[in-house]
Protein backbone atom coordinates (compact mmCIF):
# COMPACT_ATOMS: atom_id res chain seq x y z
CA UNK A 1 0.00 0.00 0.00
CA UNK A 2 1.30 3.49 -1.00
CA UNK A 3 2.22 5.39 1.76
CA UNK A 4 0.03 8.80 2.83
CA UNK A 5 1.50 11.64 3.63
CA UNK A 6 -1.49 13.97 2.60
CA UNK A 7 -3.73 12.82 5.94
CA UNK A 8 -6.79 11.86 5.45
CA UNK A 9 -9.41 14.02 6.75
CA UNK A 10 -8.14 17.14 5.07
CA UNK A 11 -10.06 20.33 4.12
CA UNK A 12 -9.61 22.84 1.06
CA UNK A 13 -8.61 25.92 3.55
CA UNK A 14 -10.06 29.31 2.85
CA UNK A 15 -8.07 32.18 2.86
CA UNK A 16 -9.01 34.54 5.73
CA UNK A 17 -9.30 38.08 4.59
CA UNK A 18 -9.53 41.27 6.06
CA UNK A 19 -12.23 43.96 5.00
CA UNK A 20 -9.36 45.75 2.91
CA UNK A 21 -8.81 42.61 1.07
CA UNK A 22 -5.28 42.57 2.66
CA UNK A 23 -4.52 38.43 3.60
CA UNK A 24 -5.50 37.89 7.72
CA UNK A 25 -2.53 36.06 9.33
CA UNK A 26 -3.68 36.00 11.96
CA UNK A 27 -7.74 34.44 10.79
CA UNK A 28 -5.39 32.04 8.61
CA UNK A 29 -3.57 30.66 12.16
CA UNK A 30 -7.07 30.60 13.57
CA UNK A 31 -8.35 28.35 10.89
CA UNK A 32 -5.99 26.19 10.60
CA UNK A 33 -5.82 25.58 14.57
CA UNK A 34 -9.55 25.24 14.13
CA UNK A 35 -9.38 22.73 11.26
CA UNK A 36 -6.61 20.39 13.60
CA UNK A 37 -8.83 20.83 16.91
CA UNK A 38 -12.02 19.46 14.55
CA UNK A 39 -10.45 16.16 13.20
CA UNK A 40 -7.74 17.25 10.64
CA UNK A 41 -4.76 15.86 10.10
CA UNK A 42 -4.60 17.23 6.92
CA UNK A 43 -4.84 20.94 5.07
CA UNK A 44 -5.04 22.11 1.49
CA UNK A 45 -3.65 25.54 0.90
CA UNK A 46 -4.47 27.57 -2.20
CA UNK A 47 -6.84 24.90 -3.58
CA UNK A 48 -9.94 26.78 -5.77
CA UNK A 49 -11.97 27.36 -1.89
CA UNK A 50 -8.73 29.36 -0.81
CA UNK A 51 -9.43 31.64 -3.58
CA UNK A 52 -5.96 30.77 -5.35
CA UNK A 53 -7.15 32.86 -8.51
CA UNK A 54 -7.17 36.20 -7.19
CA UNK A 55 -4.37 35.32 -4.74
CA UNK A 56 -0.70 36.68 -6.22
CA UNK A 57 2.35 34.18 -5.99
CA UNK A 58 3.90 35.78 -3.21
CA UNK A 59 0.40 35.77 -1.21
CA UNK A 60 0.05 31.84 -2.02
CA UNK A 61 3.24 30.93 -0.93
CA UNK A 62 3.03 32.97 2.67
CA UNK A 63 -0.35 31.50 2.81
CA UNK A 64 1.73 28.00 2.59
CA UNK A 65 4.45 28.99 4.94
CA UNK A 66 2.13 30.21 7.54
CA UNK A 67 -0.09 27.27 8.05
CA UNK A 68 2.65 24.96 8.40
CA UNK A 69 3.96 27.20 10.96
CA UNK A 70 1.25 27.16 12.50
CA UNK A 71 0.55 23.35 12.29
CA UNK A 72 4.07 22.11 12.77
CA UNK A 73 3.66 18.56 12.60
CA UNK A 74 -0.07 17.92 13.37
CA UNK A 75 -1.37 18.32 9.97
CA UNK A 76 0.18 17.49 6.87
CA UNK A 77 0.20 20.87 4.22
CA UNK A 78 -0.52 20.38 1.11
CA UNK A 79 0.06 23.52 -0.72
CA UNK A 80 -2.47 23.88 -4.49
CA UNK A 81 0.37 24.66 -7.14
CA UNK A 82 -1.36 23.91 -10.36
CA UNK A 83 -2.34 25.94 -13.27
CA UNK A 84 -2.71 26.25 -17.05
CA UNK A 85 0.67 26.55 -17.51
CA UNK A 86 3.29 23.80 -17.03
CA UNK A 87 6.39 26.07 -16.36
CA UNK A 88 4.47 28.27 -13.99
CA UNK A 89 3.13 25.32 -11.89
CA UNK A 90 6.93 23.65 -12.20
CA UNK A 91 8.06 27.38 -10.23
CA UNK A 92 5.61 27.40 -7.64
CA UNK A 93 6.10 23.82 -6.67
CA UNK A 94 9.53 24.79 -5.75
CA UNK A 95 8.55 27.46 -3.75
CA UNK A 96 5.58 25.79 -2.08
CA UNK A 97 8.61 23.29 -0.58
CA UNK A 98 10.55 26.07 0.33
CA UNK A 99 8.18 27.32 2.39
CA UNK A 100 7.30 23.83 3.99
CA UNK A 101 4.76 22.13 2.00
CA UNK A 102 4.23 18.34 2.87
CA UNK A 103 2.45 17.64 -0.49
CA UNK A 104 0.96 19.14 -3.94
CA UNK A 105 -1.78 19.34 -5.46
CA UNK A 106 -1.97 20.04 -8.86
CA UNK A 107 -4.90 20.51 -10.69
CA UNK A 108 -5.70 19.83 -14.47
CA UNK A 109 -4.66 22.60 -16.84
CA UNK A 110 -8.05 24.93 -17.13
CA UNK A 111 -9.29 26.75 -19.74
CA UNK A 112 -7.05 25.71 -22.69
CA UNK A 113 -8.35 22.47 -22.99
CA UNK A 114 -5.64 19.92 -23.47
CA UNK A 115 -5.30 16.48 -25.08
CA UNK A 116 -4.69 13.86 -22.86
CA UNK A 117 -1.04 13.30 -23.91
CA UNK A 118 -1.01 16.72 -23.07
CA UNK A 119 -2.23 15.76 -19.35
CA UNK A 120 -0.03 12.98 -18.67
CA UNK A 121 2.84 15.03 -19.77
CA UNK A 122 1.92 18.12 -17.64
CA UNK A 123 1.60 16.13 -14.78
CA UNK A 124 4.83 14.30 -15.10
CA UNK A 125 6.71 17.26 -16.01
CA UNK A 126 5.56 18.40 -12.81
CA UNK A 127 6.09 15.65 -11.15
CA UNK A 128 10.09 15.02 -12.32
CA UNK A 129 10.58 18.92 -10.80
CA UNK A 130 10.13 18.63 -7.56
CA UNK A 131 10.53 15.99 -4.72
CA UNK A 132 6.96 16.14 -3.16
CA UNK A 133 4.31 13.92 -3.43
CA UNK A 134 1.64 15.03 -5.73
CA UNK A 135 -2.39 14.59 -5.78
CA UNK A 136 -3.83 14.73 -8.85
CA UNK A 137 -6.84 17.00 -9.05
CA UNK A 138 -9.85 16.03 -11.49
CA UNK A 139 -12.78 18.49 -11.67
CA UNK A 140 -13.69 18.82 -14.84
CA UNK A 141 -16.72 20.98 -14.35
CA UNK A 142 -14.16 23.91 -13.78
CA UNK A 143 -11.44 22.65 -15.77
CA UNK A 144 -13.30 21.76 -18.70
CA UNK A 145 -11.24 18.95 -19.11
CA UNK A 146 -11.85 15.75 -17.21
CA UNK A 147 -8.71 13.42 -16.75
CA UNK A 148 -9.61 10.14 -17.95
CA UNK A 149 -9.23 6.30 -16.47
CA UNK A 150 -6.31 6.01 -18.87
CA UNK A 151 -5.15 8.74 -18.60
CA UNK A 152 -4.48 8.57 -14.36
CA UNK A 153 -3.18 4.83 -15.08
CA UNK A 154 -0.40 6.69 -16.99
CA UNK A 155 0.46 9.09 -14.43
CA UNK A 156 0.38 6.65 -11.60
CA UNK A 157 3.32 4.90 -12.75
CA UNK A 158 5.31 8.02 -11.47
CA UNK A 159 6.81 7.41 -7.87
CA UNK A 160 5.58 10.69 -7.13
CA UNK A 161 2.09 11.04 -8.28
CA UNK A 162 0.03 9.17 -5.59
CA UNK A 163 -3.02 10.21 -5.05
CA UNK A 164 -6.32 11.78 -6.74
CA UNK A 165 -8.72 14.01 -5.33
CA UNK A 166 -12.13 13.37 -7.71
CA UNK A 167 -14.93 15.78 -8.28
CA UNK A 168 -15.43 14.24 -11.63
CA UNK A 169 -18.65 12.68 -10.14
CA UNK A 170 -18.14 10.03 -12.01
CA UNK A 171 -18.16 6.73 -9.23
CA UNK A 172 -17.86 3.71 -11.78
CA UNK A 173 -14.81 5.99 -13.31
CA UNK A 174 -13.04 6.07 -9.75
CA UNK A 175 -13.81 1.67 -9.36
CA UNK A 176 -11.75 1.60 -12.44
CA UNK A 177 -9.02 3.48 -11.36
CA UNK A 178 -8.99 2.65 -7.90
CA UNK A 179 -8.89 -1.19 -9.55
CA UNK A 180 -6.40 -0.33 -11.94
CA UNK A 181 -3.46 1.03 -9.87
CA UNK A 182 -2.63 1.89 -6.15
CA UNK A 183 -3.40 5.78 -6.58
CA UNK A 184 -4.88 6.87 -3.20
CA UNK A 185 -8.02 7.89 -3.76
CA UNK A 186 -9.68 11.33 -1.97
CA UNK A 187 -12.79 12.40 -2.50
CA UNK A 188 -13.06 16.15 -3.64
CA UNK A 189 -17.05 16.41 -3.71
CA UNK A 190 -18.67 16.88 -0.21
CA UNK A 191 -21.78 15.23 -1.51
CA UNK A 192 -20.20 11.98 -3.05
CA UNK A 193 -17.75 11.04 0.27
CA UNK A 194 -19.49 8.86 1.72
CA UNK A 195 -19.94 7.19 -1.29
CA UNK A 196 -16.14 7.22 -2.39
CA UNK A 197 -14.81 5.97 1.06
CA UNK A 198 -17.73 3.05 1.28
CA UNK A 199 -15.91 1.81 -2.51
CA UNK A 200 -12.26 2.40 -0.83
CA UNK A 201 -11.56 5.95 -1.25
CA UNK A 202 -8.77 6.60 1.66
CA UNK A 203 -10.06 10.00 2.62
CA UNK A 204 -11.82 13.51 1.60
CA UNK A 205 -10.40 17.21 0.56
CA UNK A 206 -13.77 18.46 2.04
CA UNK A 207 -15.14 22.23 1.77
CA UNK A 208 -17.62 21.18 4.42
CA UNK A 209 -15.08 20.13 6.78
CA UNK A 210 -14.33 23.98 7.39
CA UNK A 211 -17.36 22.69 10.11
CA UNK A 212 -17.80 19.46 10.27
CA UNK A 213 -14.70 17.93 10.53
CA UNK A 214 -15.20 15.56 13.29
CA UNK A 215 -18.05 14.79 11.31
CA UNK A 216 -15.65 13.08 8.68
CA UNK A 217 -13.15 11.89 11.16
CA UNK A 218 -16.24 9.70 12.31
CA UNK A 219 -17.53 9.04 9.13
CA UNK A 220 -13.78 8.10 7.58
CA UNK A 221 -13.42 5.63 10.87
CA UNK A 222 -16.80 4.07 10.68
CA UNK A 223 -16.18 2.79 7.09
CA UNK A 224 -13.20 1.71 8.55
CA UNK A 225 -14.56 -0.59 10.88
CA UNK A 226 -16.99 -1.66 8.67
CA UNK A 227 -19.86 0.21 10.27
CA UNK A 228 -21.56 1.55 7.14
CA UNK A 229 -24.69 2.65 8.86
CA UNK A 230 -23.11 4.74 11.45
CA UNK A 231 -21.13 6.55 8.36
CA UNK A 232 -24.33 6.71 6.41
CA UNK A 233 -26.45 8.30 9.00
CA UNK A 234 -23.36 10.75 9.46
CA UNK A 235 -23.89 11.69 5.61
CA UNK A 236 -27.22 11.79 5.99
CA UNK A 237 -27.16 14.20 9.37
CA UNK A 238 -24.79 16.52 7.01
CA UNK A 239 -27.41 17.10 4.67
CA UNK A 240 -28.42 20.51 5.64
CA UNK A 241 -25.59 22.07 5.95
CA UNK A 242 -23.75 20.67 2.81
CA UNK A 243 -26.85 22.07 0.85
CA UNK A 244 -26.84 24.87 2.70
CA UNK A 245 -22.59 25.67 2.17
CA UNK A 246 -22.39 24.32 -1.49
CA UNK A 247 -25.34 24.88 -2.85
CA UNK A 248 -26.51 28.20 -2.36
CA UNK A 249 -23.84 30.16 -3.91
CA UNK A 250 -19.81 29.35 -3.50
CA UNK A 251 -18.11 26.99 -1.27
CA UNK A 252 -15.77 30.09 -0.28
CA UNK A 253 -18.15 32.61 0.27
CA UNK A 254 -20.46 30.72 2.39
CA UNK A 255 -17.92 29.06 4.18
CA UNK A 256 -16.17 32.31 5.39
CA UNK A 257 -19.71 33.61 6.62
CA UNK A 258 -20.03 30.22 8.62
CA UNK A 259 -16.64 30.46 9.98
CA UNK A 260 -17.43 34.17 10.75
CA UNK A 261 -20.87 33.14 12.63
CA UNK A 262 -18.76 30.12 14.58
CA UNK A 263 -16.27 32.78 15.79
CA UNK A 264 -13.26 31.54 14.41
CA UNK A 265 -12.50 34.30 11.59
CA UNK A 266 -13.33 37.92 12.14
CA UNK A 267 -14.40 38.77 8.54
CA UNK A 268 -16.41 37.13 5.36
CA UNK A 269 -14.90 39.42 2.74
CA UNK A 270 -14.26 37.27 -0.41
CA UNK A 271 -12.24 39.40 -3.85
CA UNK A 272 -13.71 39.78 -7.01
CA UNK A 273 -15.23 38.47 -8.69
CA UNK A 274 -16.65 36.79 -5.48
CA UNK A 275 -18.77 39.09 -3.53
CA UNK A 276 -20.33 37.93 -0.08
CA UNK A 277 -23.55 36.62 1.11
CA UNK A 278 -26.63 38.64 1.31
CA UNK A 279 -28.51 38.54 4.03
CA UNK A 280 -31.00 35.36 2.96
CA UNK A 281 -28.31 33.36 2.01
CA UNK A 282 -27.05 34.22 5.94
CA UNK A 283 -30.25 32.95 6.94
CA UNK A 284 -29.70 29.91 4.64
CA UNK A 285 -26.09 29.20 5.91
CA UNK A 286 -27.48 29.42 9.65
CA UNK A 287 -30.74 27.22 9.39
CA UNK A 288 -28.04 24.32 7.59
CA UNK A 289 -25.59 24.93 10.88
CA UNK A 290 -28.52 24.17 13.20
CA UNK A 291 -30.12 21.53 11.16
CA UNK A 292 -26.97 19.29 11.14
CA UNK A 293 -26.31 19.97 14.88
CA UNK A 294 -23.11 22.01 14.18
CA UNK A 295 -24.77 25.34 15.72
Amino acid sequence: MTTNPFGRVITAMITPMRPDGSIDEAGLRSVVEHLIANGHDGIVVNGTTGESATLTDDESIEAVRLAKEAAGDRAAITAGVGSNDTAHSIHMAARAAEAGADALLVVAPYYNKPTQPGLVAHFRAIADSTELPIMVYDVPHRTGQAISTETLIAVADHPRIIAVKDAKGDLWAATHAMAATDLLWFSGDDVLTFAHLAQGAVGCVSVVGHVAGKEYAAMVAAVDSGDLAAAREIHQRLIPVTDALMSTSQGAIMVKAALVELGVIESAFVRLPLVESPPEHLDIMRKGLAGSGLA
